[in-house]
Parts: C-alpha cells; structure tokens; sequence
C-alpha cells in the first residue's frame, strides 16, 4: 500500500463555504466530498490518504492570532508520526496572501521552498530515504467585495494569487519535484472566494489523483 500525506490548509481539510456561512463555527464537506476524498477514491485501495489539513496554517509564519498555524514548526512532527511516507502532496500559501503577513508571490513561493527542501531532505521516505513531493500551488483568491471584513484582511490578494503558480513552478523546477497548478482544475466558491465547493473539490481532486498516479505505482 502507498502511503499519501497531504499536508495543506483549510482547502484541505475540508471547509465547506456554504454550510460555514449558515452556522457560528467552520463547517468541513463529508469526508468522501474534500478533494483527499475524492482523490482516496479514484486511487483505490492501494493507496492510503493522510489527510494533514489545518484552517489558516502558513507556509512559515506565525499568525499574532491564532496559535499554532505555523506550517514549518508542525511539519517535522508530521513528518516523524506518518513515515514511512510515498509521497507528500503540499498545497499552502493562501493564508500568506494576509496582510498581516505582508509578503509579496515570490516570498510565499521561498515559504512553500523552505517546507519542501524539509520533506526532501527527510528520512520520512521508505527505507529512510525522503518521500516524493508533489508541490501545488493554490487555488486564486476569488471576490472579497461582498464581504468588506474579510476583504480588508486580504487586500490585492486575488492579484496576488494569480501570481503564485509562475512563483511555484520556478521553485519545483529549481527543487527537481513534481508541480501541479490548482488554479487550472478548480475556482473558490462566491460565497466567500476562498474556499472549495463539492464540485471544485471534486475537479481538484481527480486532477490530484491522476497525478500522484503518475508518481507512485
């Protein structure tokens, strides 16, 4: 069996825009609707998924509020507790797209590089080796305009976000490790232009599948 770890944001684990926005709390898709579900069941049964999804987790940053949302202070530990590991699938950067980070493409791409060089430079892999990587860089930052609190904690950040693939592919070009644009198998819901509905987190997550497929046979 190939063990997949997918370690990632809220889009990975899971936050259903539109149930979140009728509720006082965040709200995840079933299990089998999160692209890791759907990618888990295209894959089949010699495949498992880990899923490592967190709300707001950073590539590299500590966020003043709220704890523990640091991707490179939880990544080693993640690492250790699910080796040996075929694969890891890592998708982050939209939580550094905040203002409060105030970090322009290219610097969240030096983020995602820092965490990727940690995973190659593992011994998570099989037979103490390093796992593969599959670096994605994430969906675009959609509409804000309708929600002015939000809007004003991610200003420029659709523009910015569109920045992020070229950033990516340098970087996973420059790292020797396999690279997937998110932003061309899937768009954020209108509700809240950042999160995935079902049928964005479906189309990603055969995109997913299909790739690692690639990879790990």
């Amino acid at each position: 069996m190939k063990t997949i770890l997918c370690f990632g944001d809220s889009n990975t684990w899971g936050f259903d825009p539109d149930a979140t926005a009728a509720a006082p709390y965040p709200v995840r898709h079933a299990p089998h609707a999160r692209w890791t579900g759907v990618a888990a069941a295209e894959l089949g049964r010699e495949y498992r998924i880990i899923e490592e999804g967190q709300n707001g987790r950073t590539t590299v940053h500590n966020d003043p509020f709220a704890v523990a949302r640091n991707g490179r202070e939880y990544l080693p530990a993640c690492l250790e507790s699910h080796k040996p590991i075929d694969l890891v699938v890592m998708m982050l950067g939209t939580n550094d797209l905040k203002n409060v980070f105030n970090v322009p493409p290219g610097e969240i791409a030096t983020g995602a590089t820092i965490l990727a060089r940690m995973i190659l430079q593992s011994d998570a892999g099989l037979d103490g080796g390093a796992p593969k990587l599959l670096l994605i860089s994430p969906v675009a930052i959609g509409d804000l305009s309708h929600l002015p609190d939000l809007d004003a904690k991610f200003t420029n950040a659709r523009a910015n976000s569109l920045e992020l693939p070229r950033h990516y592919a340098l970087a996973a070009k420059a790292l020797g490790c396999e690279y997937l644009n998110a932003q061309e198998h899937a768009e954020p819901s209108p509700v809240d232009g950042i999160h995935l509905d079902a049928v964005a987190h479906g189309s990603l997550g055969k995109a997913i599948a299909a790739k690692i497929k690639s990879m790990v046979y």
